[in-house]
């Protein structure tokens, strides 16, 4: 499987409650891939960006402890599937020697406070991933720095363009509620599904 290296540059709210955008940078290349993640799994995400330590450890603060009192370390963490609008991650422990299946959030938030590279499959890159160009045909050039922020919020806006209403009104009204609803239950597998099914929905009624 062919692996493409990346990084976090950021995090972008999206315009469901409870939902975030995780933004990964493919290393020397400018594909971005964003993910959508839980507000608990962000914020676990932000805060060893920032740089900053809760008074008391959270699950991925934990876990890194335990895999280091069990004298392990982590090797590295893929995301290396889509499946219906799912993604699928597995961290390798011990240079390889175990593998365990995991959601990309915790994964990534883990790979961070352990230092460990992240990596994407190239065929999820190539499935899912963006480019600025894509989002806005012709994008000034600048910084590293202000390419992602630009990023962000063409990101945002074109999230906004797509969560507006179109026909058929009531088919769409409905899996917007259902959206809702499981972002309110965190099942955001299942919020996933709908959001594509949103889209898809959305793209055939402007044709």
């Amino acid at each position: 499987m062919k692996k493409v290296r990346v990084e976090v540059v950021g995090i972008a709210s999206t315009e469901s409650n409870g939902a975030y955008a995780l933004i990964l940078k493919e290393v020397g290349g400018e594909r971005r891939l964003p993910i959508i993640i839980g507000a608990f799994e962000a914020q676990a995400i932000a805060l060893e960006l920032e740089g900053m330590r809760p008074p008391r450890p959270m699950t991925h603060d934990l876990l890194k402890s335990v895999i280091e009192a069990l004298d392990s370390n982590l090797t590295e963490v893929c995301i290396h599937d889509l499946r219906d609008g799912t993604f699928y991650a597995y961290l390798l422990l011990d240079d390889g020697e175990i593998e365990v299946d995991a959601r990309p959030s915790d994964a990534i938030a883990l790979a961070l406070r352990c230092e460990a590279p992240i990596y994407v499959s190239e065929g999820v890159m190539e499935e899912a991933a963006v480019s600025p160009s894509a989002l806005e045909e012709h994008s000034e050039e600048g910084d590293a720095e202000e390419e992602d922020e630009d990023f962000f919020e063409r990101l945002k806006r074109r999230s906004t363009e797509e969560s507006r209403p179109s026909q058929p009104k009531d088919q769409l009204q409905r899996l917007q509620q259902q959206l809702q609803k499981a972002i309110e239950e965190e099942d955001y597998e299942r919020a996933a599904r709908i959001r594509d099914e949103i889209r898809r929905l959305m793209q055939r009624s402007s044709q």
